[in-house]
């Protein structure tokens, strides 16, 4: 292990008078044992990090979070089921009851479940007041004590079996309450609430589906588990609407595992009479500010020109982006710009991790659902349970008045004749054979309900009991007759609440996309690399006009390649990579400026420098690669061609040695003479047909020229045939070799076309 050098300047002096004894090995003061830090960081990151899992960062089968459960049930125990709504402050202070991460934390869920910032497309929450949107960065929600707010009429499906013992119960932080561990939601809200929650070490990110689509799709699965959902649930649905690209392969992907992506695209409108651009609906995963940006950077660097004004009209009525055009601007065109530029086209990445029975999985749809229903069975029958324990208490009563009926003037006589109250209820069921329970009921009626009339009519509802206690009994015994009544609920709740899809689908082949060659302006330009990484993009209409390129006091320019704006840069790194570019990404320079610097364009590893560039356009040709060992090889362009938009590639290059020179061939052997000078100032004029092809790309080669120990390859050049029969003195016809020193008047004559550097 490698020594840590000491900071002198900052060095802390160890006091002279302090006893450090105490500190030897096997003995700690204050402690009992060493402890390995393996085991504490177990022991204290574990609980929390299982905490954020738990119990705050990731949803439930009921589809929701803990902290928005805690928001619902307290408006639910305040009563705001009905018209009237309640200060946003007063709901968020009796939160904290329940919740005690602070006001404005619980204040910020209660915003996302309100159907005023359009964050779910199914809200819980009416609001009333401005709670921000979910489309927009920079509009914020009003402060609480601005806002009011009640439960939804659809919060129905969340409550109902709340009361009859249908999910467990837990007390509150502080032991004074009790709060539902679950909603007995009666639809699967775990799939119609979109959700996001970044937990410690794991994420999840579940997109929101139709609310009627997907009830249909689990009464479907009720029926027969493996049922087609996509015939009744096509794809996602969202509250900002838009289209989705449709590919099935995609969301049978997602379907299946839980994880995948599809791309969204805006929902735009092309105003001739106005020659405008006017977008109304975003992707869900995007913003209007960010939307707006990149049209402004995509103005500002050249490669839209046909934008005149961006303005953001949302208001009142909803979504509003408009791009007024150049008068003779092709409009169809600049859409199809925009979509390819621009983040009107963006994807959604899913990634559905919900906690089943407080352990997090990541499951498709269909599992989800059928999570969703037997979780539903359980709820149901605890609900059944309570109902049927409710009739049979009911139905127990009843039966102490069929008793008394028989003899109604015995039961007053008893009553009347009994000197002491304690002793009432025991007459009563020594007379009629009936449990305490009962005597007490038969006891508590009123004097004028003892008549026939009353008796008979209470004692005829005996029969209509033992009926809806024997249904109950056969629902609860029969698992299909629990499932049908899970499905009527379904369609009863999903006819009620249910709404038209707001996202729509479209074929990929319709999402008007262009190529990268179509959307990119195209023109000659020259690119310069310097020794110092400075890359200066610079269109030939500039350089013919210009002087002098500028460059820093000690730079040099090191490559100058002519190629096209629709070409890619390969940039090669001293320690084997090879970073790619794509030409159009890059702004134009002037010939005043000095470019951009590399290390601002890639992301170099410590110590990682670029010390090569190569333009292409079509990966067709050759690379000879020379190194400062005196190595040299020749591979395909094509061996760095990707389909997919790969920035770095690793072990591109030999890596025993740092790259001196880079030559493009049109074939291997097309190159000639080169010379090859050594830092020694030693020279060899060799053929390059010596050099190998090679078809791995990272190949070593062949050494052309011998270093000593002090010694590397410094420069590397081609030559033309008529400088060649100058240089015979250097030729050499074996390899490799050492070469010969430099002549003095040859180095003072400059007869090359290159600079030696020392």
């Amino acid at each position: 292990m490698a020594k840590k050098k000491t900071d002198k300047k900052n060095a802390v002096e160890p006091a002279k008078d302090m006893d450090y004894s105490a500190f030897a090995e096997g003995s700690h003061p204050g402690e009992t044992e060493l402890v390995p830090i393996t085991d504490t960081l177990k022991d204290n990151y574990m609980p929390y990090a299982m905490s954020v899992i738990v119990s705050r960062a990731i949803p439930e089968i009921d589809g929701f979070k803990p902290s928005q459960r805690k928001v619902l049930y307290t408006m639910y125990k305040m009563g705001l089921t009905g018209e009237e709504r309640a200060k946003s402050a007063d709901i968020v202070g009796q939160t904290m009851a329940f919740n005690p991460h602070g006001d404005q934390t619980i204040y910020e869920t209660m915003v996302r479940l309100t159907r005023g910032n359009e964050a779910l497309i199914h809200p819980w929450i009416d609001s009333k007041g401005n709670m921000g949107k979910v489309y927009s960065r920079d509009m914020q929600y009003a402060a609480y004590r601005y806002t009011e707010a009640r439960l939804d009429d659809s919060c129905e499906v969340l409550f109902n079996g709340l009361e009859k013992n249908a999910v467990d119960f837990v007390d509150n932080y502080s032991g004074t309450q009790k709060e539902p561990v679950l909603f007995p939601a009666a639809i699967p809200t775990v799939l119609i609430n979109a959700n996001q929650g970044i937990a410690v070490g794991m994420a999840s990110n579940i997109c929101s589906f139709n609310l009627k689509e997907c009830c249909e799709a689990t009464r479907a699965l009720i029926k027969n588990r493996k049922a087609d959902i996509l015939k009744y649930m096509p794809a996602p649905d969202f509250s900002t609407g838009a289209n989705i690209i449709y590919e099935k392969e995609q969301i049978e992907k997602i379907y299946e595992t839980g994880r995948g992506s599809f791309k969204m695209k805006a929902k735009t409108e092309i105003i001739k009479e106005q020659n405008r651009i006017e977008i109304t609906e975003i992707p869900y995963s995007t913003s209007i500010e960010a939307i707006i940006e990149d049209i402004n950077k995509n103005i500002k660097n050249g490669k839209i020109k046909e934008i005149i004004d961006v303005r953001d009209e949302t208001d009142l009525n909803g979504l509003r982006i408009t791009l007024d055009l150049k008068r003779n601007a092709d409009a169809v065109f600049v859409l199809k710009k925009l979509l390819n530029l621009t983040s009107l086209i963006s994807s959604f990445s899913c990634n559905f991790n919900i906690l089943i029975d407080n352990k997090p999985e990541v499951l498709g749809v269909r599992e989800i659902l059928l999570e969703w229903i037997s979780w539903r069975r359980q709820c149901l029958s605890r609900e059944l349970i309570y109902d049927k324990k409710k009739l049979e208490e009911k139905l127990h009563l009843l039966r102490a008045l069929e008793s008394v009926l028989l003899d109604i003037d015995y039961a007053i006589r008893i009553i009347r004749k009994t000197e002491k109250e304690a002793d009432v209820i025991p007459h009563l069921m020594a007379a009629f054979s009936i449990d305490e329970v009962q005597a007490d009921y038969v006891a508590e009626i009123k004097l004028r309900h003892l008549n026939r009339e009353y008796l008979l009519k209470r004692t005829q509802e005996i029969g209509f009991l033992e009926d809806q206690i024997n249904d109950l009994n056969a629902i609860l015994q029969d698992e299909k007759l629990l499932d049908k009544v899970i499905s009527d609920q379904l369609k009863t709740y999903g006819e009620k609440y249910g709404k038209p899809r707001k996202t729509k689908l479209i074929e990929a082949e319709k999402a008007e996309r262009l190529k990268i060659e179509q959307v990119v302006e195209d023109y000659r330009l020259k690119l310069f690399f310097t020794a110092h990484g400075y890359l200066k993009k610079l269109p030939l209409t500039s350089l013919r006009s210009a002087g002098d390129l500028k460059l820093k006091d000690d730079d040099r320019i090191i490559n100058e390649v002519d190629t096209t704006n629709k070409s890619e840069i390969l940039l090669f790194s001293n320690k084997g990579n090879v970073y790619k570019l794509l030409t159009h990404e890059i702004e134009d320079h002037k010939p005043s400026q000095f470019g951009e610097f590399t290390p601002n364009l890639v992301e170099l590893e410590a110590g990682e420098d670029i010390v090569q560039m190569h333009a292409t356009s079509d990966f067709e040709g050759y690379l000879m690669l020379l190194f400062a060992d005196g190595r040299a090889v020749k591979i395909s362009t094509n061996s760095y061609e990707t389909k997919n938009r790969r920035k770095k590639l690793l072990n591109a290059v030999y890596g025993g040695a740092e790259l001196v020179a880079l030559f493009p061939l049109a074939e291997p052997e097309a190159a000639g003479d080169m010379i090859l000078i050594s830092t020694q100032a030693r020279m060899i004029l060799v053929d390059s047909d010596l050099v190998p092809y090679k078809k791995t790309r990272n190949s070593q080669g062949i050494r052309l020229m011998t270093m000593t120990k002090s010694s590397k390859l410094s420069e590397a050049h081609l030559v033309a045939s008529d400088e060649a029969e100058n240089l015979a003195y250097y030729r050499v016809r074996t390899i490799p070799a050492g070469g010969r020193y430099i002549k003095d008047d040859l180095l003072q004559e400059k007869q090359l076309q290159f600079e030696w550097q020392d």
